[in-house]
Order: structure tokens, then C-alpha cells, then sequence
């Protein structure tokens, strides 16, 4: 019987949940959690930001960015500095140690997902190339 398309969708959310706890579990910090990695990761991409920004971004309150922030500045991984154009601001950067645990933490990842996906057929590999584009396109709308 072929499944409906809310069956489908379903599935989806789930397969793709359960690649994403995976690939969470592959970090080069194994005492960091998903939230101090993902500000990591931002500070990474996007470069520095104040609290606040920080907070809006991960959609979490002041306080609780603060005590995130306040363990990765006490682990090494985060600077804080005063903001040159305002100084009542703080930015908060990554030190190198947090660049490297992120970097670290990617290529740990990549490969990880690289093994399984060469341990699929040649004709398997395709299809989730395809399924790559797919999901993109679901993104994108």
C-alpha cells in the first residue's frame, strides 16, 4: 500500500531527525552541548555578536545566552570585547580555541557522514544526491 503524502512527510521529519542527532553526536568537544555549539558555530559563520544578537538568533532569553556565553568564555572557546563603536556593547568573538573545536567538530562530522554515504551503492549515492537537491528546494520556499 502506498503511503499518503502526510505519511511521506512523516517519514521524512524523522529520518532527517535521526541523521541530525547523529551528525550532533560527532563533535571534537564531547562535554559541549548542542546550544554551546550552535553560538560557536554562528560566531563562526557570521563573526562576532553582542549578546543580545546572539540570544535573538538561538531564540533564547538574555539570561540564559549569558550562562551559555559564560561557559564558553570559562572553556576557552569565546572573547568578550568592548564594542569600538559603542562601548556600553560587548561583543563577544571566538577565540582561536573555539574556531579550532568548531573546525574540528565539522571535519569530525564530514567524515563521519562521508563513510556512511561511500558504504551505499553507486546507484544509492545517486538517489541521495538527488534527495540533497530535494530538500534544498523544500528549504528554499
Amino acid at each position: 500500500m502506498q503511503k499518503t503524502i502526510a505519511e511521506q512527510g512523516s517519514d521524512l521529519r524523522m529520518a532527517v531527525f535521526r541523521l541530525s542527532r547523529r551528525l550532533r553526536a560527532q563533535k571534537a568537544d564531547d562535554g559541549m552541548s548542542d546550544g554551546q555549539f550552535a553560538v560557536l558555530a554562528a560566531l563562526y559563520v557570521d563573526g562576532a555578536h553582542t549578546l543580545t544578537g546572539l540570544a535573538e538568533r538561538e531564540r533564547v532569553s538574555a539570561p540564559s545566552m549569558n550562562r551559555t556565553v559564560n561557559c564558553l568564555q570559562d572553556s576557552g572557546y569565546v572573547e568578550r570585547s568592548a564594542d569600538p563603536d559603542d562601548g556600553r556593547k560587548t561583543n563577544i568573538s571566538l577565540s582561536d580555541a573555539g574556531t579550532a573545536v568548531v573546525s574540528e567538530t565539522v571535519t569530525k562530522r564530514d567524515a563521519w557522514l562521508t563513510e556512511r554515504v561511500r558504504e551505499l551503492p553507486k546507484e544509492d549515492r545517486a538517489v541521495l544526491a538527488r534527495a540533497v537537491e530535494l530538500m534544498e528546494e523544500i528549504v528554499n520556499r
